[in-house]
């Protein structure tokens, strides 16, 4: 049976004086209303003045019931109170998720703060905590010359800088940003007291690294709602820890990539439609005898400045060109030169393939100062830096002179300590400087390389070329120099750093690596130093970047390449 509308239904009922509280108690308890007649009466002749507001409401059906019921009986009174109150906890519940998230409690290990002294300031609103066996290992690394003990004094520093400022005791944490780095919105915690946590008895308790685990899995059980994890290069301990229960992460804060097929070639393939897409908008001129084009379109935001492009047909000229400048979607190209031919030879050296073609014209363009070269084994890296070199030394006289260095990290065991001076203490090292200088030579360098090529003799171009040592590059400022960094995928971010800045006027710098061949602890293909230049230069007007893909070393070299 259907109920009567509700707003003629309830200012009949209010007229009425007792009668709201007959159909209201019907419904909800049908005994109140015999059981408390006189209350049920009087009541209402003083509750609708209270209750003007009903007279107003657009949901009348709801308010003006709800005072009289209330004041009707004690037993009517719990239903109606829960009504109201029922809509506004959901509400409540519903504002939680959206608030800030929980911050992590990060537990570093040692090996971390000593192969990043900056780790501290990586975890932007989380939090960090040093056990103490962490603090007393950075101490036991601290002394030495190695990389590892300068990471560890700088380490020491920066957490002496921000206990320095603290008023009080620093079991509440302190604050990141205190020393000035406000990257870090999170706290440091200390260990201030021994946690008692029992290991398995297989895991000998006075290992450092069992020490750690204890404290983390102690925090973890102290603060259940909070997420606590292990930081750690260790891979072993991260296994470890995992195998407890607990979380382990690796640091990837020093990581350029997390993927080395993500890394930046230089090269850049253009569409086989690309002469239809650009037939009408394209512009082309001579300047200096070379070829420009003016391209606008999508294409030109795939590109970058220095980028090496090109566009192959069986049927057509093909176009290999370089990204010589960029405004808005307006792209200009510069067509190569053709070091290809014979005739552009760089002392007696031509270019076997694409890339190489690529590499060449950024190594003998003055205007390119930072040159980057990737590459498997025998592609041609330190063949091709070599050779445009020694023309732009002694043919060019662009550059004073040939410095070359690279990381003395050896393959196998360690030879021990060499005597002699500083040029022959890195000659075992310069192997392929001997061997490069040799191919020059066969391939009419000497003779045919100008007038400077012919007088040159082997005495002359050693002269030219001088070795140094990574260990004393501090302080140093190259002027008017064609520097020449091999190996340097062996090199850390840091490092690179170091030699990247001791360049001066005038002088140009080439880093050549293979990223396969790795032979520094710790470093891997996306935290290398090689990768870390390659992907903060590029789009630099003034940097290239070139990854040879063909070895031209020798058949035999390059299917042990393709198969082992």
């Amino acid at each position: 049976m259907p109920l009567p509308k509700p707003p003629s239904k309830l200012g009949s009922l209010l007229k009425a004086g007792a009668a709201p509280v007959e159909p209201q108690g019907s419904r909800e308890r049908p005994p109140a209303a015999p059981r408390h007649p006189a209350s049920a009466v009087a009541k209402p002749s003083v509750k609708p003045q209270r209750t003007r507001p009903a007279r107003a409401t657009p949901v009348p059906h709801a308010q003006p019931a709800e005072k009289p019921v209330a004041a009707a009986t004690e037993a009517v009174m719990p239903v109606q109170a829960q009504k109201p109150a029922a809509p506004r906890k959901p509400a409540k519940r519903a504002s939680t998720p959206s608030g800030p998230a929980v911050a992590k409690l990060f537990v570093l290990d040692t090996n971390v703060l000593m192969h990043d002294p900056m780790s501290l300031f990586r975890f932007d609103e989380h939090d960090v905590y040093l056990p103490m066996i962490t603090l007393e290992e950075l101490d036991g690394h601290k002394k030495g010359m190695s990389e590892v003990a300068r990471n560890a004094r700088q380490a020491s520093r920066e957490l002496d800088a921000l206990v320095a400022g603290v008023e009080g005791g620093i079991e509440l944490g302190i604050k990141l940003d205190h020393s000035g780095h406000r990257e870090a919105r999170g706290r440091l915690f200390f260990q201030t007291k021994a946690h008692d946590v029992r290991l398995p008895e297989a895991l000998p308790q006075g290992k450092a690294d069992n020490q750690i685990l204890a404290v983390l899995q102690a925090l973890t059980s102290l603060q259940p709602d909070r997420p606590v994890v292990l930081v750690s290069k260790d891979i072993n301990m991260r296994v470890k820890a995992r195998a407890l229960g607990l979380h382990a992460e690796d640091y990837a804060n020093d990581k350029t990539l997390d993927d080395a097929d993500l890394l930046y070639t230089g090269l850049l393939p253009l569409p086989a439609d690309f002469w239809e897409q650009q037939a009408q908008s394209v512009e082309s001129w001579q300047q200096g005898g070379q070829p420009f084009y003016r391209l606008q379109g999508p294409l030109v935001s795939a590109m970058l400045v220095n980028q090496a492009v090109y566009w192959e047909s069986p049927s057509a000229t093909p176009l290999y060109a370089r990204v010589k400048e960029i405004r808005a979607s307006t792209a200009v190209l510069q067509v190569v030169r053709d070091f290809t031919h014979p005739k552009n030879g760089v002392w007696g050296v031509t270019a076997r393939n694409r890339e190489q073609n690529f590499a060449l014209n950024l190594l003998l363009d003055p205007e390119v100062d930072f040159v980057t070269l990737t590459g498997q084994a025998g592609t041609g890296k330190t063949l091709l830096a070599l050779a445009a070199g020694l023309h732009q030394v002694l043919e060019d006289r662009r550059y004073n002179e040939i410095i070359i260095t690279r990381v003395t990290v050896p393959v196998g065991e360690d030879i021990g300590y060499l005597p002699g001076t500083e040029e022959e203490k890195m000659s075992p090292w310069m192997g392929a400087l001997d061997d490069n200088l040799e191919v020059l030579n066969q391939s009419g360098g000497a003779s045919q390389g100008g007038e400077w090529g012919r007088a040159a003799t082997q005495e002359l171009i050693r002269s030219k070329i001088k070795i140094k040592s990574l260990n004393f590059m501090r302080g140093r400022t190259f002027l008017n120099k064609f520097v020449i960094i091999d190996e340097a995928q062996n090199l850390t971010p840091k490092q690179m750093k170091t030699l990247v800045t001791r360049a001066g006027p005038g002088t140009k710098i080439i880093c050549m690596g293979n990223l396969a061949q790795i032979d520094t602890p710790y470093l891997t293909e996306g935290s290398s130093g090689l990768t870390y230049v390659v992907d903060r230069f590029k789009g630099w007007k003034h940097a290239g970047h070139i990854s040879l893909a063909r070895g031209e070393r020798s058949r035999l070299a390059d299917y042990a390449t393709e198969i082992l």
